[in-house]
């Protein structure tokens, strides 16, 4: 068993483990058994960044072996310059996310980390699987654990929230089935994916795989106007479950666009990269102003990442190094800046049971600790220099005006809508005089939630001022990417 598998398998084994506890007699046993297996499951990643050889866009890791051998499927993983990171993410929130549970989940404690853990496998197959129907399972599969996740443990409205995320989620997918079928059949009974790079595909054919793929990845980003089912299914997950959500789920789309409809249908790629564009845009300005007028704090961060992740595909379709690389960059950063946001409010939650920003007020006189802490946040969720949002929302938008000035002045509205909506609601929530009796007795964050917030900090700040490790390990894939697609600028 290779690192990959390893690095699937093992949260999976985990949360089956944890699955086989009674209900809610064994909780500390299962929270300590929830928070080494995440942690285990993170250090088997790390030599996948230690060992990773820079400067190759060639697949690193790579396992293959036959699984449904009489329709050619095949086992097959690896990982490039596009991938890495986010296998690295996705076991590094998990951790985050054990840790942010510990005393707050008090009922089917074995259920609640058992799914965590078995979604960050199965996120993790995602960003490894290099067999199209492996890939197909391993995306598809990520939707029982969150919508369990959701459905159960979530708030007044989970089951509605629950059944809208999986059929949104489900139904765009369904295309991408058939889109894969049709690859089957075009490449002689092969489910490779890196073999589908190659075909050979008539303008048609390309035009219909970009818009089966974008059926599947646009919802899951979600991109605008697929975005509705976001905010309702944010508001009533609960706090880990938004985390992830935001960190790790929504990059599934996102991966989705350079893994298969870029290198697939690179004409089409071209042909409707208007399109894409003129989306990003409208989710970057207007959802960037229906944050503005939000209540409800996880709302508005809901709506904030929507606006965030319009800059990752914004930047995949200008088809130059720095705008796809500044999107990949943004997808990492955005991982650390809304799991930390979404933590924040779960704090504030779990003693205030509110999250309308009307409630609070004041709240650094009271816990001036979690203050500082979400005052990091939201400078990152801004975009301010030196921390992790800057990076790539910067190189995206220097990429945007390398390919067409105006485009990239749209873009630039969004740090100024991000710096409006998140300095208002920080405003609101943490400054001025104490709002009410009930912020009056709030007591500041313990040493759980100080470890908690403070490892999202670290990745925020590291991030934010050393972005090298992050970009050297994408340049060579991005570039080869870009050698395939053959575009250097929008198309005319």
């Amino acid at each position: 068993m290779g690192l990959l598998s390893l690095a699937i398998w093992m949260p999976i084994a985990f949360g089956v483990l944890l699955l086989a506890f009674g209900r809610d007699e064994h909780a500390r046993t299962v929270r300590w058994v929830a928070l080494i297996g995440s942690i285990l499951s993170f250090l088997v990643t790390l030599p996948l960044y230690t060992r990773f050889q820079n400067g190759t866009a060639a697949m690193q890791f790579e396992e293959k072996f036959g699984w449904i051998e009489r329709f050619h499927v095949n086992y097959h993983l690896g990982v490039d310059g596009l991938s890495l990171w986010m296998v690295l993410l996705t076991a590094f929130i998990t951790v985050i996310v054990v840790i942010s549970a510990w005393e707050v989940i008090t009922e089917r404690v074995n259920q609640y980390m058992g799914a965590f853990l078995i979604l960050s496998g199965l996120m993790i197959g995602v960003f490894s699987a290099l067999d199209g129907l492996l890939f197909y399972v391993f995306f598809e599969a990520t939707l029982i654990p969150m919508y369990l996740i959701i459905g159960i443990w979530g708030g007044p409205n989970k089951i509605y929230a629950a059944f809208k995320f999986f059929l949104y989620t489900l139904l765009g997918s369904l295309l991408m089935l058939v889109a894969l079928i049709y690859l089957y059949n075009k490449s002689g009974g092969s489910f490779d994916i890196l073999t589908w790079h190659k075909l050979p595909l008539a303008s048609g054919a390309q035009s219909f795989l970009f818009f089966a793929f974008f059926a599947a990845f646009a919802v899951k980003v979600p991109m605008w106007p697929v975005h509705t089912w976001l905010p309702d299914v944010h508001v009533e997950a609960p706090t880990g479950g938004s985390a992830v959500l935001a960190a790790i789920m929504l990059k599934l789309g996102a991966y989705g666009f350079l893994r298969f409809s870029m290198p697939i249908a690179p004409d089409a790629s071209r042909e409707w990269a208007w399109l894409m564009i003129a989306l990003s845009l409208i989710a970057v300005i207007y959802v960037g102003l229906v944050a503005l007028v939000q209540r409800d704090m996880k709302k508005l961060v809901a709506y904030s990442s929507v606006a965030h992740m319009g800059f990752v595909t914004l930047g995949f379709f200008i088809f130059n190094d720095l705008g796809v690389s500044g999107g990949i960059v943004q997808m990492i950063a955005h991982g650390f800046v809304s799991a930390a946001m979404f933590l924040g409010i779960g704090v504030l939650y779990d003693r205030m049971h509110s999250r309308q920003i009307a409630d609070y007020g004041g709240v650094v006189n009271t816990m001036p600790k979690f203050a500082a802490f979400a005052l990091l946040f939201a400078m990152a969720n801004c975009g301010l220099p030196g921390t992790a949002g800057f990076v790539g929302e910067w190189m995206v938008i220097l990429g945007a005006v390398k390919a067409n000035f105006w485009v990239g002045l749209g873009a630039a509205t969004a740090l100024i809508f991000g710096a409006a909506y998140t300095l208002w609601m920080y405003k609101r929530v943490y400054l001025g005089a104490v709002g009410n009796d009930h912020v009056k007795e709030l007591k500041d964050i313990g040493a759980r939630e100080f470890l908690m917030l403070s490892l999202l900090a670290i990745a925020v700040l590291w991030m934010g001022l050393y972005p090298k490790p992050f970009t050297d390990v994408m340049n060579a894939s991005v570039s080869e990417l870009l050698r395939h697609v053959a575009m250097s600028k929008l198309p005319a």
